[in-house]
């Protein structure tokens, strides 16, 4: 049936949607969500899900286009638009197969991948795929086919460095800013490290966001090449890039619930590692209360499936338990942890020393997996290439090279002071309740916004001494994070 085309002035991003008149779509036994063939003459023909309308103003006669499907049709108003169904992707029937407990083979996976970067399947059904895993779990072996299919239905960095070193924490600690400093320290040693990492989504701030206050995160796949190759390593958006693409949609149907299946969490880590020819990789699986990861007993059991998946995909993999109890630096936020990954780099005196020396540890945990140091050695060199200031050297030439922002870093304009209630010792750092604080007072979005924390876990105070400050460039954000309990945020014990 062909229908007279109209433009409907919303874009979604990614999946391509038309709309029916309700009337047009009962006449043609058509359902929202069903999917439909679009054809124009002249274009190739164009799959798209269906939406329907009580609206009169979309006539019988026509079928409404919204942006990002009028664009890819090239599309005039009243061009003639014929609709046919489509069949439902064979991946579905896999998905309803994983629903009902039962493993996937390695084709049921690809297709299913291939369909969710090719959109080809709605956000309900990509919804469902991972509610599936979350259920039943994915095996050792599925886990290994998800990450190549990931991986291959992706764009892919190559370089030829025999090895390429990577890291990543699992986290849910704050002001984990270690890989900002590991990098420069590592390529400082001659060793090539590209590092894509991820935007905050819960958290007050993610590596990306901390490093898009230095410098450009946005640089496209052959540029990065050309970087690493040149600088030895980059710190770049991995959404930017399109690399492990499909996981990126995943990870937005897992959002919501903060669904973590294991199978999946594991697969999402190591294809990014893969899909830049990661040949050496160090995984910081921080534990405590309040992280992901609570008890050893829950890191053991990651920890073997990371170094079997390795194994799988020929990398090797390093995995180490870390304190997750507090934050690791004094910044909440990403210009307030871009400062302190800067001084630290700068060798200053007021650095933070926790989120300095954790660094220096995976460091030379780095140099130690890659054989540039021996076994005992790494940390000592680490620290050596630190104090040198040949990694302060190697951080400017990537931020040169990745395109530089700002040179003067600042907190947000407005703050609060959080002062002590009484005498004591600091027992207990809610990690959770800092988060949410910095998050409220404008972190991530507005840069300077945060919280800077002045006291450590055990350290002794007293009554009125500042615990931490929360800053913001909006005076009524300040007074938004009175919702929290802001005392609450350090555990004071006489």
């Amino acid at each position: 049936m062909k229908l007279n085309a109209t433009k409907i002035p919303i874009r979604v991003g990614s999946k391509y949607i038309a709309v029916l008149n309700e009337k047009r779509a009962h006449f043609l036994d058509l359902h929202a969500g069903d999917r439909i063939i679009l054809k124009k003459k002249g274009q190739k023909p164009l799959r798209a899900l269906l939406d329907i309308t009580e609206n009169s103003e979309l006539k019988e006669t026509e079928v409404g286009l919204y942006e990002d499907t009028w664009s890819k049709l090239k599309t005039k108003y009243g061009d003639d638009i014929e609709i046919a169904v489509a069949e439902k992707p064979i991946s579905t029937t896999y998905i309803k197969k994983k629903l009902n407990g039962e493993r996937l083979t390695t084709t049921e996976l690809n297709e299913i991948i291939k369909d969710v970067v090719a959109e080809d399947l709605s956000d309900l059904e990509v919804a469902y795929f991972v509610s599936a895993c979350y259920i039943h779990g994915l095996s050792d072996r599925e886990t290994a086919d998800l990450t190549r299919s990931i991986v291959n239905n992706g764009n892919k960095l190559k370089f030829k460095n025999k090895v390429v070193a990577d890291k990543h924490c699992i986290g849910g600690v704050p002001g984990n800013r270690t890989t900002m400093i590991i990098i420069p320290i590592i390529a400082a040693a001659g060793i090539l490290m590209p590092k894509t990492s991820s935007r905050a989504i819960t958290s007050p701030s993610g590596t990306a966001d901390t490093m898009e206050v230095l410098a450009n995160i946005l640089n496209q796949a052959p540029k990065l090449t050309k970087i690493a190759n040149k600088v030895g390593g980059f710190i770049t958006w991995g959404g930017g890039v399109d690399l492990a693409s499909a996981d990126d949609k995943m990870i937005r149907a897992r959002h919501p619930l903060s669904l973590d299946p294991q199978g999946m969490l594991l697969a999402s880590i190591m294809a990014k590692k893969f899909s830049v020819g990661s040949t050496h990789v160090l995984i910081d699986i921080p534990i405590g209360p309040q992280v992901k990861i609570k008890t050893k007993k829950e890191g053991r059991i990651l920890k073997r499936r990371f170094e079997t998946l390795g194994k799988n995909l020929g990398m090797k993999v390093k995995v180490i338990f870390t304190n997750g109890d507090q934050p690791v630096g004094r910044g909440i936020g990403p210009s307030l942890e871009a400062m302190d990954v800067m001084k630290v780099l700068k060798n200053e005196e007021d650095a933070p020393s926790s989120l300095r020396e954790k660094s220096i540890k995976m460091a030379g945990i780095l140099l130690e997996l890659t054989g540039k140091a021996k076994f005992g050695r790494g940390s000592s060199m680490a620290r050596k290439i630190l104090k040198s200031g040949k990694a302060y050297d190697k951080m400017m030439e990537i931020i040169k090279a990745q395109g530089a922002k700002r040179t003067k870093l600042r907190p947000g304009n407005f703050s609060k002071i959080i002062r002590a209630g009484k005498d004591g010792k600091i027992i207990e750092v809610n990690n959770k309740l800092i988060a949410h604080i910095a998050r409220t007072a404008g972190a991530p979005k507005d840069q300077e916004a945060g919280v800077y924390i002045h006291k450590r876990l055990g350290e002794k105070v007293k009554k009125g001494e500042p615990l931490y400050t929360i800053y913001a460039d909006i005076e009524e954000r300040i007074e938004y994070t009175k919702q929290y309990p802001l005392n609450k945020a350090f555990i004071i014990k006489k």
